[in-house]
């Protein structure tokens, strides 16, 4: 996302990880345990699930199974709590909670990155809570009617953020207690209708000291400390004629109180906190890997020094003494740490040439053809990350189709004997894997047409480049390709296809050994070694060597040195990676009916949503035919909806030349993810608005700004306008805060390259004697330590932006930071 306000401090979230495995799942046992059900995992912010697992069918090891999904989303508003369900599924019950994992949010920088087993808690309603509820009291001196003075307490509430009952908003209602050691003085105030948000305007006044001739039998105790006292807030969904759900609680001492003095504050919603825990049957545990991350993103001026200093880095001499380079030399051990840098280079368009230069470098001290780019080098992750980046919608023009078709037929292809199944036809299994392999080589070497241009050009400059460097060897400007495209690209690809949003999931085990196969097979039909080697003396395992002499080699090695050549010739092409119908995102969503004048849930109607590069379209069903269709030119904009338009969340809406799509998402992260791909595919179109109107029009009238014209330009301006390429859409703020963070969580190691700099042993070649600074890649000392100078003086401005900006942060008690109570 380009950056949109100059001014704004951004608290940007993200949340990475794995669901591996669970162990001994299910409480207690006897003859119903575990019988005759399935189990998932589902993720929640709060009480709003946001991710779920495909369901594993019942197995003989169903207690301890293995999920194996990875995760990973952009969190779009404050949450208190990250929570991991475990679950039955029955065919004839409903599903059934086995237990849950809670982390509070202040505690994920303690496994943040970190695989662990965690210990499933049973699933207990009134520990379920979401929200914030602000609080306004103040003591108020009251002259009686005798004229003796009496305090008493004024209280109002408002909340904001309550879950969702049943999928849609609750009925809240709120109890305000005034309690003490010897009283409670309970108030109720009326229930709001179909909202998450309620603002109860409604006083409470409460007795807080006795009037000069109050009668002793009003309370029990003499005289009351007023430090004793609280007010506890308690939230409550109304029922009607079900039972109440409990939504949460608050309590506030009275102690914080002073005279003429007003307290406004807002207080996190807690679950109710009796401190009791009752003993519960083992209900097994639950292995995750959860990274979360979160960006302080200042205003894009604060950045303007980092940002100069790191986009010099591919005219740097020697590129080793660039900032990029020193930054992936301090971040070595960490695999994603020159993501940012690559991201933000390639935004600016400066990826080429640095990619060129440290590649250029890395062949320096490669000293056999034969390993040429084999290694975990600052070159190779670099084109690694770019790769995954600009590659995506490459990846699923060519291999989509047919790894669905792999997927979905789940055909039997186990070829090693020592693994076949009872009844398993190995003759049968060779040939349908024979097919696979035939299918996903000719997608990709029937590709060249869709490589995105700058793929091309990183190829291009590697082959040359290797050519010059291994000049008696023919066949190195191959493998100097193929070393990326074939085993770092498509081969992952294939293994993994559902971190390549290939795929929803991740492939149940037989699935994943027949990708697993195919796999191997790819990366040895594309690797370019030397060729006077038999390519057959790569596979260790007989079974692998007697299927691939089924391959015609000679074809094969003609197929892919005529893709290798379409992909890095010299001759400029256009992609038509895009050419083709891609889908951006798919998925179920509910619709407001188009042109029904009826209000009310009628009106809404489940249907299947699709996003293309071409066009966005509702169906019935999925796989069904389009009910409407929208083509992407004549989207104007797309924007989130107010809630109280329709008493709905999540909703968001389709501006378009006809009236507005009206859509509503399974949760606020699905949201998310439409409203950005949806204004990533129509950024460019030439007509989008410039305003819009952020709630509905409804009874001859919009529920915004009250206008009577339907045809009335919007009254708010629109968002996210400015027009980027959809496969670049780059937050470059962001990325340049994520650099800052590393070089910051970095200094020591920073601190001994610039040691290493100034070292003499350095200046006189001795570099290797110092095993300390061997880590480092030093050409050019008095450069290198000049760039570090200045990284270290960008560091310090960059943290006093940081500073000022924290001194002006939330104060506890606001809307974005509040305070996290007690419960009774």
């Amino acid at each position: 996302m380009a950056e949109e306000d100059d001014t704004r401090i951004r608290i940007l979230q993200s949340l990475r990880g794995k669901i591996c495995e669970a162990k001994n799942l299910g409480p207690g046992s006897g003859p119903t345990r575990l019988r005759d059900v399935s189990t998932f995992c589902t993720i929640s912010l709060d009480q709003e699930e946001v991710f779920r697992t495909k369901v594993f069918e019942k197995t003989l090891r169903m207690s301890s199974p293995f999920y194996g999904e990875d995760f990973y989303f952009e969190i779009p508003r404050p949450f208190q709590c990250l929570s991991f369900y475990v679950y039955f599924k029955s065919v004839f019950q409903r599903d059934l909670p086995v237990g849950k994992v809670s982390i509070r949010k202040e505690d994920l920088s303690k496994i943040s990155g970190k695989e662990n087993w965690f210990t499933l808690q049973p699933v207990d309603p009134n520990s379920q809570v979401q929200g914030k509820v602000h609080l306004e009291m103040k003591l108020n001196e009251l002259i009686t009617e005798n004229g003796s003075l009496a305090q008493q307490l004024s209280v109002r509430i408002a909340c904001q953020g309550l879950p969702l009952i049943s999928g849609q908003n609750c009925d809240p209602y709120a109890t305000v207690t005034l309690v003490g050691p010897a009283r409670s003085d309970q108030k109720k105030t009326k229930v709001k209708k179909k909202t998450s948000d309620p603002q109860f305007e409604e006083t409470f006044y409460f007795e807080v000291t006795r009037s000069s001739n109050y009668k002793k039998s009003q309370f029990q105790v003499e005289e009351e400390d007023i430090e004793k006292l609280a007010i506890k807030v308690d939230l409550w969904n109304n029922g009607n004629l079900a039972q109440d759900v409990f939504l949460g609680e608050t309590r506030v001492s009275l102690k914080i109180l002073k005279n003429d003095h007003i307290h406004r504050a807002w207080y996190l919603l807690l679950p109710k906190g009796n401190g009791n825990k009752t003993k519960v049957d083992d209900l097994g545990s639950l292995r995750l890997n959860v990274t979360y991350t979160e960006d302080t993103v200042l205003p894009s001026a604060c950045y303007a020094q980092m940002r100069a200093l790191l986009l010099k880095s591919p005219e740097t001499k020697p590129i080793s003494a660039s900032s990029a380079h020193i930054l992936g030399d301090v971040c070595r051990d960490q695999n994603e740490a020159m993501l940012p840098v690559v991201r933000l280079l390639l935004h600016h368009n400066r990826l080429l040439p640095f990619v060129s230069a440290i590649a250029e470098l890395e062949l320096e001290h490669t000293q056999e053809a034969n390993t040429i780019f084999r290694g975990n080098t600052l070159a190779t992750r670099c084109i690694d990350d770019m790769m995954k980046i600009v590659g995506r919608s490459y990846l699923m023009v060519t291999l989509k189709q047919v790894l669905d078709e792999i997927c979905d037929s789940n055909k039997s292809c186990e070829i090693d004997p020592i693994k076949l199944k009872e009844g398993d036809n190995v003759e049968a299994n060779k040939e349908n894997l024979q097919g696979y392999v035939q299918k996903v080589f000719s997608s990709i070497t029937q590709s060249s047409a869709s490589c995105p241009p700058l793929m091309c050009d990183v190829f291009r400059s590697l082959r040359q480049m290797a050519s010059k460097r291994f000049p008696a060897d023919p066949h190195v400007q191959y493998s100097a390709v193929s070393s990326f495209v074939f085993l770092r690209f498509f081969a992952v690809a294939v293994l993994t296809p559902h971190t390549f949003q290939l795929r929803p999931h991740h492939p149940d085990p037989e699935i994943s050994r027949t990708l697993t196969l195919i796999s191997k097979t790819i990366q040895t039909l594309g690797s370019w070694g030397s060729l006077s080697k038999n390519k057959l003396s790569s596979f260790k395992e007989t079974y692998m060597y007697d299927f691939f002499k089924s391959f015609q080699e000679d074809k094969c090695i003609e197929k892919v040195k005529k893709f290798l050549d379409d992909i890095s010739s010299n001759v400029s092409k256009e992609s038509s990676g895009l050419a083709d119908s891609l889908v951006l995102k798919e998925g179920e969503v509910h619709k407001r009916a188009q042109g029904r004048k009826r209000l009310g849930k009628k009106n809404f109607k489940k249907r299947w949503l699709r996003v293309t590069n071409r066009e966005l379209s509702y169906h019935k069903h999925r796989g069904k035919d389009a009910l409407f269709v929208i083509p992407v030119k004549s989207i104007l904009g797309v924007e989130k909806l107010d809630e109280s338009a329709f008493n709905r969340k999540n909703m968001f809406q389709v501006i378009h030349v006809e009236k507005p799509l009206y859509v509503q998402a399974g949760n606020c992260v699905e949201a998310s993810e439409w409203i950005e791909v949806l204004s990533q595919v129509s950024r460019c179109n030439p007509g989008r608005l410039g305003t819009y109107h952020p709630s509905a029009y409804l009874m001859g009238a919009w529920l915004c700004c009250h206008n009577s014209f339907e045809t009335q330009p919007g009254c708010k301006p629109c968002t996210m306008s400015m027009p980027v390429n959809i496969q670049l859409d780059i937050d470059c703020d962001r990325e340049t805060e994520r650099i800052f963070s590393m070089f910051s969580s970095n200094l020591t190691k920073l601190q001994k390259m610039e040691d290493a700099c100034a070292s003499l042993s350095v200046y006189l070649g001795q570099q290797k004697e110092q095993e300390e600074y061997s880590l480092f890649t030093i050409q050019d000392p008095r450069e290198t330590f000049g760039t570090i100078q200045h990284v270290r003086a960008v560091l310090e401005e960059l943290q006093a932006h940081h500073d000022t900006h924290g001194a002006l942060a939330d104060e506890p008690g606001s809307m974005e930071n509040p305070i996290v109570g007690k419960t009774s």
